[in-house]
């Protein structure tokens, strides 16, 4: 039996749980309200590069210190930054359920020692170096950019070299003190759960922690159409990708959108996959939704021999035209609620999948 609880700090920090009185093992983490949107021009990428920095080590633990300990415990633990949230997890047995929390809460108070700050600022510049050798990296930015403009969404979680490379260690400490808080984060956990434990463990831990006010810019993307090539001579391969409005996380309408993704450009048995991918034209054809916070879009993508190129964008837009002049058949729809009734379910077995997902959710 699943139990969803909440209690709220006398901070203001939430906690949440998932409690499921058959599972053998616990997962919890902190999600942050932070990520690419959330950044001014001068600090482009310091919400991924923050990620990083919590890692390197606390006033008591220094990174190799913090490792050890998530070893010790046979945790399982990462962390992940995206356009909207930053998340840090691990996924342990109950009865370390104390020590990774606090391990956890301790990595949320980092000490961001400059020389930590100077040493992962050249891994993470050999990382946007990594990255921009990728075609689909460079497309994805460019066209979340040219679609979203002057919005925040068109922010590079990885931010550019150049930012990276001007960025003081002063200013991301500015930074995590404005929006790591209580207020713009959440403690969640998943599994074999004692609530009224974690709570208690929770005001022990972060009970301290001071209460920030972190808004979110919530305006509307001013879209506007456009077209644009991108020329590199050392690619042997042609990519195109385009994006356009679609729901929001918050929009109920959002299902639909699921189901419509699915039919459309499922890696397997879509229509884009048996028109571009079973006949050979292209090795990659995609359809996808993001539920963005309050700015959703679709995004299609493709890659091909160069020589096929009109010939793999053209029937692509046509199965787009397809769609919006007829619709999907009773049969699709039913084949992709089942699709994606049964991923929810796989990925929901193991607790770390149901920490996250309520996480963000919240």
């Amino acid at each position: 039996m699943l139990t969803f609880k909440h209690a709220k700090l006398k901070n203001g920090l939430d906690v949440i749980a998932e409690i499921n009185d058959t599972a053998h093992s616990s997962a919890l983490g902190f999600m942050v309200k932070t990520g690419s949107r959330d950044e001014s021009a001068d600090v482009s990428g310091v919400s991924h590069f923050l990620e990083h920095m919590m890692f390197k080590g606390t006033a008591k633990r220094n990174s190799q210190q913090v490792n050890e300990e998530f070893d010790a415990m046979g945790a399982k633990n990462n962390a992940f930054t995206s356009n909207e949230v930053t998340c840090y997890w691990a996924q342990v047995l109950p009865e370390y359920t104390e020590r990774a929390l606090e391990l956890l809460a301790d990595m949320m108070r980092p000490a961001l020692r400059t020389e930590d700050f100077d040493m992962e600022k050249k891994v993470i510049l050999e990382e946007i170096a990594l990255y921009l050798d990728r075609p689909s990296h460079v497309l994805f930015e460019a066209v979340m950019g040219d679609h979203f403009g002057n919005h925040p969404m068109a922010h590079s979680v990885l931010g550019s070299k150049e930012s990276i490379a001007a960025l003081g260690r002063d200013a991301m400490k500015a930074y995590f003190d404005g929006r790591y808080g209580p207020g713009n984060m959440v403690l969640t956990a998943a599994g074999a759960v004692d609530f009224p434990a974690l709570v208690a463990l929770a005001e022990k831990y972060c009970g301290a922690w001071p209460t920030v006010q972190a808004p979110r810019q919530y305006s509307a993307p001013d879209l506007t159409a456009k077209r644009r090539h991108i020329r590199d001579p050392k690619l042997k391969r042609h990519y195109l990708a385009g994006l356009c409005p679609g729901p929001s996380a918050q929009d109920e309408s959002r299902y639909a959108a699921m189901v419509l993704s699915d039919v459309l450009g499922d890696h397997e048995g879509s229509r884009l996959f048996w028109a571009l991918v079973e006949p050979g034209l292209a090795d990659e054809a995609d359809f996808s939704f993001y539920p963005h916070d309050r700015a959703g879009s679709f995004m299609v993508y493709a890659s091909c021999d160069p020589e096929r190129a009109e010939q793999v964008e053209g029937i692509l837009l046509g199965e787009l035209q397809k769609v919006l002049k007829e619709g999907l058949t009773d049969d699709e729809v039913q084949r992709s609620k089942n699709k994606i009734e049964t991923a929810t379910v796989l990925h929901g077995e193991l607790p770390l999948g149901r920490m996250r997902g309520i996480a963000s959710r919240w």
